[in-house]
């Protein structure tokens, strides 16, 4: 932004430093006049006429004074500009970091030492807001690169099929149209999944009172049929826990969890357990399932983009797109919740998905 050239933060408060001094002076001389010299007399009384008088007095005592506003002035600016320099250079450092963050160099950090002040919190501050910014950009970057190979892969596909279809007329068309519409289908998915996730990070929907427990039932009732053919028993518990929030963001939500719960389970015979409660500031849902023992050290990027961890890889039809969990991720942190993983000591995971409640209107008056 291109700004008119004025007086820098520091020459202003040097020249106030040197201002407040010069009036602190002023007002010391004021009060010699008003409480000395001015009873003073105006001609020489006493012993022989020499006592002094105020002529004398003012004329002996002005020069002085004069230089000493002079002196007060001089060591204002001074004493101001070094003072003023000391407590303005953590804001030249924060605007350095800025400079290289705003070309592009987000790992600079201010790292003001020193004990805690106004200018050393807001570097402090500054520093947070470099890394996170730098985290979310490094996360996006490898969000663009995971998609642009998510996105290949099918099209690559289609281009190897329909140049066999080319290149061989004889070919059976019929398994080469079924494995066109496989594929496409995939893209499809793929494609959907990553316009929701797009729209929940950027929190562009209307608000609106949905229950926790009635968006478990309807999704479970939904994946009923998936549960019953991989021979997976389905329980849905709870109360009632309202939000404030996207009913159809919050139903692929829970959708999103059950239909992992199923899928990462055991061969048959396991179980998902939805569970939804409130307590007394937040709406709680809990899918518990069984299956395979979940390293801890996974935990942390089965919320990641196409982050599908080799324990977790599944090769049939209802092997995703690699953007479940880290759907339900976004969709939980536009609603300003908080979601844990937790393995299961027997195997399989523990998800709690934290939202605010929604908040209750006060009850009318006299009302029993």
């Amino acid at each position: 932004m291109n700004r008119r050239p004025g007086l820098s933060a520091r020459l202003k408060l040097a020249i106030s430093y040197a201002g407040f001094l010069l009036l602190a002076g002023v007002l010391l001389l004021a009060v010699v006049w008003v409480f000395l010299l001015r009873y003073v007399p105006d001609s020489p009384q006493g012993l022989l006429g020499v006592a002094p008088n105020r002529y004398l007095l003012v004329r002996m005592f002005a020069p002085a004074a004069a230089m000493a506003l002079v002196f007060l002035l001089a060591f204002g600016l001074l004493g101001g500009w070094m003072l003023a320099g000391r407590m303005l250079a953590p804001l030249t450092r924060i605007a350095d970091a800025a400079r290289m963050a705003a070309s592009g160099s987000l790992s600079h950090r201010v790292r003001v030492q020193g004990p805690r002040d106004e200018f050393r919190e807001l570097a402090d501050v500054f520093d947070l807001m470099l890394e996170q910014l730098e985290s979310r950009v490094a996360e996006q970057q490898r969000f663009a690169a995971n998609a642009s190979h998510e996105l290949r892969t099918p099209l690559a596909i289609s281009k190897t099929l329909l140049d066999l279809a080319r290149n061989d007329p004889t070919r059976d068309q019929g398994e080469l149209i079924e494995r066109l519409h496989s594929v496409n289908t995939r893209a499809i998915g793929l494609t959907e999944a990553l316009l929701l996730l797009s729209r929940a990070d950027r929190r562009s929907f209307d608000r609106e009172p949905v229950d926790l427990s009635l968006v478990a039932e309807e999704a479970a009732e939904t994946l009923l049929p998936l549960g019953e053919k991989r021979r997976i028993t389905l329980d849905v518990t709870g109360e009632r826990a309202e939000i404030l929030g996207s009913a159809a963001l919050i139903l692929r939500m829970v959708t999103n969890l059950v239909q992992n719960a199923i899928v990462h389970n055991l061969p048959s015979g396991g179980t998902v357990t939805v569970h939804t409660e409130s307590q007394h500031d937040a709406s709680v849902l809990r899918v518990e399932n069984t299956g395979h023992w979940v390293p801890a050290e996974l935990l942390p990027t089965l919320t990641e983009p196409f982050q599908r961890g080799t324990e977790r890889t599944r090769t049939d039809e209802h092997a995703g797109v690699g953007l479940g969990l880290a759907i339900v991720h976004s969709i939980v942190r536009a609603h300003d919740g908080s979601i844990d993983l937790a393995p299961r000591p027997a195997g399989g995971l523990l998800v709690t998905v934290r939202l605010p409640r929604t908040p209750q209107a006060p009850a009318p008056r006299g009302a029993q």
